[in-house]
């Protein structure tokens, strides 16, 4: 009977636990809400940094993120200011969106006054320090303390550490940022340093908790209280928050200050912990460690005073804002009543700076929006006969695709189409010789498919050989650097060798780098190879190689549903994936396919060209109505964006319609490419406009190892347009929209509409965000100058050697100069071809697009067959 009791009572006491471990890991990962998952930046991605927030306004995360961080999400006064000058903004939106913001709100102030005070507050000047410093303004804010402020006052839920100070006066938070930073280098890097961390493999929390006990950057008695915390990492982050006396209904708010402190670091755990299982609690490990750090840090200065909660400062600078831009003198403020002085007050706080930005956000915004519809809805378009087209041309959306089409379709007989630069295909490849697999896809979903390259036996193997001789001297020399002994030796050794690349890359890069590639690829000389393409239980493999009959029909249907190209196929069809070219450029990837997850998206060109040419396919494709003529042919090619070319890298046998076809547009590509150079030159700084060989100034910019700005990207993306090419053709859109091709007559259902929002117009908001983020708060959400960056960990960069490690792009992304921005950060206008009731039957279907439509995280309009246009 005892012995029952027992085991009843350690059942119940396993349960109780496994409740509380599930409980704390449900509330980390509701706080990790405030934050995105971070990948290593060898696949960089482009990330919306609020994705988890989009349930609230976009006004009600910016005033969050500047209460709790003191960071700004609208455009600075001088990005705006500039955009003015430019001629970007029209300011006749501006005031209407103040007459708006003034009919919705309930004040007792006379509109003359209130009015009068926005429109000076609106000029985006500042107030001087003279007047805030002054005795006169000081002494009045005294007087005034005693007021009842608690409708203007905001509190922030900071962690302790960012409210409390050392005896050196530096916050606590630095020295415990200081600390966890050093701890994440030592877990996660697992490729660069010669010792990795003992007991790596028990998971984070465990290898810290055994280390921490002989960390001599502290003291004996702040060891000894660490090594007495508990063994697992969800009890001990349950006990360090009740020392801290953080109460339950507290604890998530506690815990998204803290993923906010060190938003990189802890976007890394989050991500790791969604890839594996052995790691899913390491979020929860994360913040057990730092809020445990915390804890023994700030324990001499509790308990806490009210001293941190400063009142007299904003007080002082809402009356100041009256006497500058309200013309309120002091001798008028003593003769208002308390009731009346608490008005002016409160309307002061309201017309903050937050909601004056947005203002001017939104009246940017809307100029953006009425000379794109001027552009595509006033033109007259002449619809030529698709017979008479001579080849068919698919690319990506993205933006860098728009001027090359423009420039390809002006030169003959071509149409071009836009769909995502995975083209559908949801699948991991494997190149020839690597045993690495990697999604080719939308970060936003999982693939289903493996394709692997593969050749004959004995070429696959001599090529094998040779790519493994190459992999083991990187290897070696790799290992020789990290080695104390061996890397005292190294430099004798390579010295003079890396010596002479150095002197070569750095005077002659495109001659060296030439050489290198055709030195390397004359080495490999990797063989014609063929896709895995046919079903393939690999039992090593977690998901199927390659596809069966009915799922070839089904991607291959799909996609040329989606491109618009189910009749009038022309003799020559080329899939066009895309990437780029550069040089010792750690946001290499983050230049490639955002569609295919950081990658170049040639290899889905290819796959998806070989299953249209597939008899079996087209035989099922035709009894469904899908007839693709007989002299079809199926090519596939890849756009270098750096250099604007396009190079083949699968053309099978050709029919002699579809030759002719070939022949032409290779014949006219190198006018297509140098037009395209120039146009995309232009923009870049510091050039001469006038270059006599811009192809050749092109290719310097993607061989020189020391360019920081090999080609723009994706900066000043601004829309993402949704219909026929008929609607953007022959229309300079200077290579900011998306384009995907869309015809609503093919589409009774809604359901193509449905996937293309959900898919490519998710990843097109994602990057426009990624963009907007890095460009508004640089030092939040960017990554710095890249000549100032350390590649930490092969996991990302960061500026010094203890920052936050930087989620976003670089400077050399967004900024024209070191005081002028080149992205305009706007937030995401989606433009859709169809009748109003099939846009109505979207919003009403897709709830989380409605969402971010209502929150305004991306804006909406539409255009119907007869060019009316509507904002909704």
């Amino acid at each position: 009977m005892n012995v029952t009791a027992v085991l009843t009572e350690e059942t119940i006491k396993n349960k109780k636990i496994e409740i509380e471990e599930h409980a704390v890991h449900d509330l980390v990962l509701s706080a990790s809400r405030v934050i995105a998952p971070l990948s290593p930046i060898s696949n960089f991605a482009a990330r919306n940094p609020w994705t988890g927030l989009e349930k609230q306004s976009f006004e009600q995360v910016a005033h969050l993120f500047k209460t709790n961080r003191g960071v700004d999400i609208y455009p600075s006064a001088s990005i705006l200011r500039s955009a003015k000058k430019r001629g970007e903004i029209d300011e006749s939106f501006l005031q209407v969106g103040l007459q708006k913001w003034l009919d919705s709100q309930t004040f007792h102030l006379p509109r003359e006054t209130a009015e009068r005070f926005c429109q000076e507050a609106l000029k985006l000047d500042t107030i001087p320090s003279s007047l805030l410093l002054s005795p006169e303004l000081n002494k009045l804010g005294n007087e005034i303390m005693d007021l009842d402020i608690t409708r203007i006052e905001n509190y922030s839920s900071k962690p302790i550490s960012a409210k409390l100070k050392n005896q050196d006066g530096e916050r606590i938070i630095n020295e415990l940022d200081y600390h966890v930073i050093k701890w994440c280098k030592l877990y996660l890097d697992d490729s660069q340093t010669g010792w990795s961390m003992p007991n790596r493999d028990k998971g984070f929390y465990h290898a810290w908790h055994r280390l921490i006990q002989h960390d001599p950057l502290l003291n004996k008695n702040q060891r000894k209280i660490l090594k007495r915390l508990p063994q697992e990492a969800h009890t001990a982050l349950l006990e360090v928050l009740s020392a801290l006396d953080i109460s339950r209904s507290e604890i998530q708010t506690y815990l998204e200050g803290h993923l906010l402190s060190l938003p990189g670091w802890a976007g890394m755990m989050l991500w790791r912990s969604q890839q594996s299982s052995h790691e899913y609690t390491l979020l929860t490990e994360y913040l057990a460690i730092r809020i445990s750090m915390e804890w023994v840090l700030v324990k001499p200065y509790l308990p806490l005073s009210n001293q941190q909660f400063e009142k007299k400062g904003s007080i002082k600078t809402l009356l100041a804002s009256w006497i500058h831009w309200g013309n309120l003198s002091i001798e008028e403020w003593y003769l208002m009543s308390s009731f009346e002085q608490l008005e002016y007050l409160s309307f002061a706080n309201h017309f903050d700076e937050n909601l004056r930005r947005k203002l001017w956000l939104e009246a940017w915004e809307q100029t953006y929006t009425e000379r794109l519809k001027e552009k595509i809805t006033t033109k007259q378009h002449v619809v030529e006969n698709k017979k008479s087209v001579l080849a068919q041309l698919a690319f990506c959306i993205d933006v860098r695709s728009e001027p090359f089409r423009r420039q390809l379709e002006k030169e003959g007989p071509f149409e071009t189409m836009g769909v995502a630069g995975f083209f559908g295909l949801p699948i991991a490849i494997s190149e020839l010789g690597s045993h690495h697999v990697h999604a080719s896809m939308p970060v936003i979903q999982k693939p289903k498919h493996q394709v692997k390259e593969f050749t004959d036996n004995h070429k696959q193997e001599t090529f094998q050989q040779r790519k493994q001789v190459e992999n083991s001297l990187s290897y070696t020399f790799k290992m020789m650097k990290h080695n104390v002994l061996t890397s005292l030796l190294l430099p004798e050794i390579s010295g003079p060798w890396l010596s002479m690349r150095m002197l070569a890359r750095s005077f002659i890069p495109r001659i060296a780098d030439n050489f290198i590639r055709k030195l390397r690829k004359n080495w490999l000389n990797k063989p014609e190879t063929n896709l895995s393409l046919h079903y393939d239980h690999d039992i090593d493999s977690e998901i199927p190689v390659g596809f069966s009959k009915k799922e070839k029909v089904e991607y291959v249907r799909q996609a040329l549903q989606l491109m618009g190209l189910t009749k009038d196929i022309a003799p020559l069809v080329a899939i066009c994936g895309h990437g780029s070219q550069s040089i010792n450029n750690p946001y290499a990837s983050a230049l490639d396919c955002g569609a295919c997850g950081g990658a170049a998206g040639g290899f889905n060109a290819r796959v998806l060209a070989t299953l249209c040419n597939l008899q079996e396919v087209r035989e099922v494709l035709s009894l469904e109505g899908i007839n693709i003529p007989k002299e079809t042919v199926f090519v596939a090619a890849e756009h270098n964006t750096t250099v604007d070319e396009l190079h083949w890298i699968y053309v099978p046998e050709l029919s002699k319609s579809a030759q002719e076809a070939f022949d032409h547009i290779k014949a006219i590509l190198p006018k297509v490419t140098r037009q395209a150079n120039e146009e995309r030159l232009a923009k870049l700084p510091n050039l001469n406009l006038k270059l006599k060989n811009p192809s050749a100034e092109a290719h310097r910019f993607a061989e020189d190892w020391s360019e920081i700005r090999p080609e723009w990207g994706l900066a000043r993306n601004a829309s993402f347009i949704v219909g026929q090419r008929e609607l953007t053709q022959d229309c300079d859109l200077e290579g900011r929209s998306f384009l995907h091709n869309y015809d609503w007559r093919q589409d009774e259902s809604g359901q193509l509409l449905t996937n293309i929002i959900a898919g490519p117009g998710t990843v097109s908001q994602m990057i426009n965000l990624q963009y907007y983020a890095s460009t508004v708060a640089p030092h939040y959400y960017g990554s710095g100058n890249k000549a100032t960056q350390t590649v930490t960990a092969n996991l990302g960069v960061m500026q010094g050697n203890a920052s936050d490690l930087l989620s976003g792009l670089p400077w050399q992304s967004v900024m024209l100069s070191d005081i002028e921005a080149f992205h305009d950060p706007l937030r995401l206008l989606i433009v859709i071809q169809a009748p109003e009731k099939y846009v109505e039957r979207l919003l009403k279907n897709d709830f989380a697009f409605r969402e971010k439509v209502q929150n305004g995280w991306l804006r909406l309009a539409s255009v119907d067959s007869n060019g009316n246009w509507k904002n909704w």
